[in-house]
């Protein structure tokens, strides 16, 4: 893991396209911006972990058999 110290209105740039950048400093509490491309997801990690349980769960659940419809007989 790679630590490093920003101050507010310093950013980090990730991969040439992904910049982080510290808001502001509240208490305990920093406020980030994340500029990342679209088709890149960007999540809190409480968020991810969520979708990947769920994600994990759906690849084990047994779905329900669904019953056929039976064709009606051709009338005469």
């Amino acid at each position: 893991m790679l630590i490093l110290s920003r101050k507010p209105g310093e950013s980090i740039v990730i991969d040439g396209r992904i910049t982080v950048k510290i808001i502001r400093l509240e208490g305990d509490i920093v406020k980030l911006g994340i500029d990342a491309p679209r088709e890149v997801p960007v999540h809190r990690q409480e968020v991810y972990d969520e979708i990947q349980k769920n994600n994990q769960a759906a690849l084990t659940d047994t779905r329900p058999t669904v019953p056929r419809l039976s064709t009606p007989a051709p009338s005469k």
